[in-house]
């Protein structure tokens, strides 16, 4: 949208919200999204309020201070690996049990506050979920990115919940409704119904007050058996409800089972596909824990590869995790270049679990003492940059021929034996390894979150992987796909869009060839190993680029005091209307101190003309105090500034960010509707320049008469301002603190405040 800034006389671009969402969740993966509407159709208590928001990982959605107890089922557990079926009876009898179990929490649970304890009791919210869907499909031979996975998990997700609701139901005939049911049973039982139509595929016009439409089951790429269950799941859902209501608003949520899913051995977290077929989690302490998938061996199995085929490409993706057999580094080489058999079985201890061949090679696991005895100085052992290998003579090819025998290609693709028709099976959320090239696309992810997600009380804790060079309008894509799909929230990824990340499936090598950072872009973390920091840190250092400023070019120039001081500000601007450069003029102040502004005044302008935002100097140097400092005039909004980079840096963001959190006085345009409607009709509570000096004018007298006040004067009164000028900043916001009086800009007081 477009609007004319009448105090700088000049059309500019309002901020497009849509845009800088997308520009954010492409620099750095934040924020997530939620859907409102959404989110508040399929609510089952609104009678209560609505669900403004949700935990921080998005999967819970519910009223404000309430609060649940995940629990998430390792579907691994109930799916027949030889049969490639899921063991339905199973899953709905640990669905029972573990819905019981939650229920039995709400009574044992302690919570923060005593509000929150007593909203939990009254709607007995539960998060049972599950972890392990992407192992199950590879074990299946279903790849993540195909219309069966999708009937699959929205098949296992219905009969989660139904027979959780059911449930649900059941103990709501023998110990009661939770407490607020009666008020929003209407509401709920058409949220049971919207459910049970999903499972059932119903038709667009069977589903109630839904803005967009939820993926049902699609029963022809399901076994019969599956999709029977999930739809007289919800049918003894919606039955039992109808008669005993609920003991809990909510049943389900999927959560993101980082951790606990590898305390419960899943190869895969909640709904996620593989992360990559060889993994290195990084660690809170330090270092890196490498994951290898278990699934792969399996799923070879089941589309029939043989045991020596399977061994094959097992070790052809995550190595021998040993020097024996390998053509370039070995036993043999070593020993030549002067390693011992000590020396060499130290390293063959860490070849099992190093993220590559070369970080098994330094003064920490071999010694300082002997790593000198083969020629190396001090200064060499404790360079991060310092590759032993390399030192010894061993060529790169040498040294990659290694890593790729010892630490595996971490990738399936080029592997002996495979076929290409089964490649998608063991596809992942990023590139394998250095040299892979597949991976899952991104709108797969968003896809098999519409397929769960009509299923789930609540919501989806995913990430959604995007690569690295993906641009910012797939961004803006995934975003409005997913409100179409009718998922209530969610959150994505760009490969290396942070500087630090837990998952990695490449080595430090490579890292900077996957973390691309565009000009101007913000770098905002820093990194563990020194030598990851310094690679990255490097590389985005040098290719920042000079933006220079046209040869003829337009600004603006304010005049003020500041504390007495009179200050002048000009800027220069490029052609888009942004500034550039920044001049700062205290010509009265002597040389030091004028000196000092121009060069910081320098330094700002060469910052912009670099790519450093606008919003990062204003945010840093807004409030910074020191003398000179005081009450400022000549400017229409700013009143007091505690210094004159503070004055500088406000009177900037006014103009140029159309920021008002740090002025004194908004312009009328600024104010809210009502406001600015008083403000029209004469009592506007917050007098602009020309009320001051209206006020300035006006008898001092405090016994008012018909003509001796101004309408300003006495609408300020009237908000409970006295109508008194601050001595300090000449602000018109006075008001009574008491006996005494208090300005809220400046914070002076009458003297007993």
């Amino acid at each position: 949208r477009w609007r004319t800034d009448e105090n700088k006389g000049r059309t500019v671009r309002a901020r497009d919200l849509w845009d800088k969402i997308n520009m954010s969740s492409w620099k750095s993966a934040d924020p997530g999204l939620q859907f409102d509407t959404t989110i508040n159709e399929w609510h089952t208590c609104p009678k209560d309020g609505r669900i403004n928001g949700s935990n921080p990982c998005s999967e819970y959605m519910f009223l404000d201070d309430t609060a649940c107890n995940l629990a998430s089922l390792n579907l691994g557990y109930f799916f027949d690996a030889d049969t490639c079926e899921v063991k339905i009876d199973d899953l709905q009898h640990a669905t029972r049990l573990w819905t019981m179990v939650l229920e039995i929490s709400v009574l044992m649970a302690q919570f923060p506050s005593k509000k929150v304890a007593q909203l939990s009791y009254e709607f007995r919210t539960l998060g049972l979920g599950y972890a392990n869907l992407g192992k199950i499909l590879m074990v299946a031979g279903i790849p993540y990115d195909s219309p069966e996975a999708l009937a699959l998990a929205g098949a296992i997700s219905s009969i989660l919940t139904g027979e959780s609701y059911a449930t649900s139901a059941e103990m709501a005939g023998e110990l009661g409704a939770f407490p607020k049911y009666k008020r929003n049973a209407k509401d709920m039982l058409r949220v049971m119904r919207n459910h049970r139509r999903a499972a059932y595929n119903a038709s667009d016009a069977d589903y109630e007050d839904l803005t967009t439409l939820p993926m049902g089951i699609d029963r022809t790429k399901v076994s019969d058996a599956l999709v029977q269950a999930a739809r007289e799941v919800w049918d003894r859902a919606l039955e039992l409800g109808e008669e005993h209501g609920y003991r809990n608003a909510q049943v389900s949520v999927i959560a993101p089972t980082g951790t606990i899913g590898l305390v419960m051995d899943c190869d895969t977290t909640g709904v996620e596909p593989d992360f990559a077929i060889v993994k290195f989690k990084k660690l809170a302490g330090g270092g890196y824990f490498k994951i290898v998938n278990q699934s792969v061996q399996r799923a070879l199995q089941n589309l029939g590869y043989s045991e020596e085929q399977v061994d094959d490409i097992e070790k052809y993706c995550k190595g021998h995790g040993s020097l024996i057999g390998c053509p370039t580094i070995n036993k043999q080489s070593l020993q030549e270049k002067g390693f011992g058999a000590a020396e060499i079985e130290k390293i063959e201890q860490q070849l099992d679990t190093v993220f590559d061949i070369s970080f098994a090679f330094n003064k920490w696991s071999l010694g300082e003492d002997f790593c000198k005895t083969l020629g190396f100085t001090a200064e060499q052992l404790d360079d991060p940059s310092f590759d032993m290998l390399k030192e010894l003579g061993y060529t790169a090819k040498e040294i990659e021929t290694a890593n790729d025998y010892v630490c595996g290609t971490m990738m399936i693709e080029g592997a002996p034996h495979i076929k290409d028709e089964h490649l998608p099976v063991f596809d992942c959320a990023n590139k394998c390894g250095r040299k892979g090239q597949r991976y899952i696309h991104h709108m797969a992810h968003v896809r098999m979150m519409a397929a769960v997600q009509p299923f789930i009380s609540g919501a989806i804790s995913k990430t959604v992987n995007m690569p690295a060079d993906a641009a910012i309008e797939d961004v803006a894509d995934v975003h409005m796909q997913s409100w179409k799909f009718m998922l209530k929230a969610i959150a994505l990824y760009r490969d290396g869009s942070k500087l630090s990340q837990p998952l990695n499936s490449t080595n430090s090598e490579s890292l900077d060839e996957i973390m691309l950072v565009g000009e101007g872009e913000d770098i905002d973390e820093t990194v563990g190993p020194k030598e990851i920091q310094k690679e990255i840190v490097e590389k985005v250092y040098h290719r920042a680029q000079r933006r220079r400023l046209p040869k003829k070019r337009r600004g603006i120039a304010r005049e003020a005091h500041v504390g007495g001081h009179k200050v002048f500000i000009r800027t220069g601007e490029y052609e888009d209307g942004s500034p550039g450069e920044i001049f700062i003029d205290m010509y009265k102040e002597g040389a030091s101190f004028k000196g000092l502004m121009n060069c910081f005044a320098v330094m700002a302008s060469k910052a912009l003309q670099y790519g450093m935002p606008l919003e990062e100097l204003v945010d840093t140097f807004t409030f910074t105090r020191f003398d000179p400092a005081g009450p400022v005039q000549g400017h229409e909004s700013i009143k007091y500034a505690t210094s004159i980079l503070d004055y500088v840096f406000r009177s900037i963001g006014y103009d140029y960010l159309e920021r008002t959190d740090f002025v004194h006085v908004k312009a009328v345009d600024e104010l809210p509707e009502s406001d600015a409607q008083s403000s029209e009709s004469g009592s506007s509570p917050i007098a602009p320049d020309n009320a001051v000096m209206e006020v300035q004018q006006a008898p001092t007298s405090k016994t008012s008469n018909s003509g001796g006040e101004s309408v300003q004067m006495r609408a300020a009164k009237t908000q409970g301002y006295t109508g008194e000028q601050c001595t300090n900043c000449n602000s018109m916001r006075v008001k009574r603190n008491g006996s005494c009086t208090v300005c809220e800009d400046c914070g002076t007081t009458s003297g007993c405040s």
